[in-house]
């Protein structure tokens, strides 16, 4: 369980060189799986299961998703932003999508129109 955290504490130069840590995939206490910690990399750990995260963000969603009742009130306010400012990124990737195919729809549109 600290294996991830002992690894992203000591700074290694050899790349090669991982550190797994146990990680349960399925959120019910059964299966576990590994997760590649390379030594020199940083990662954020939840302290309730141990996974490792390479971004605070990441941990603090897994914390708000998966050990919700565990949190304090500070961490479940933590929660809720970090959910709201997701929310805002899926969105915007939508809206940038959508932008895309439209652009592309008509530009095949127009190029069909012109050569045709």
């Amino acid at each position: 369980m600290n294996d991830a955290r002992d690894a992203s504490e000591r700074g290694g130069s050899s790349v090669d060189s991982v550190t797994r840590a146990p990680v349960d995939e399925s959120g019910d206490g059964g299966t576990r799986a590994d997760v590649d910690v390379p030594d020199g990399a940083k990662s954020h750990v939840c302290e309730h299961c141990g996974h490792p995260f390479p971004e605070e963000r990441y941990r603090t969603l897994h914390a708000g998703l998966e050990h919700y009742d565990r949190l304090d009130d500070d961490e479940r306010e933590a929660f809720g932003e970090a959910y709201e400012a997701e929310g805002a990124e899926i969105r915007r990737f939508r809206l940038l999508a959508l932008a895309a195919l439209l652009l592309l729809y008509f530009g095949f549109l127009f190029m069909y129109a012109a050569f045709a």
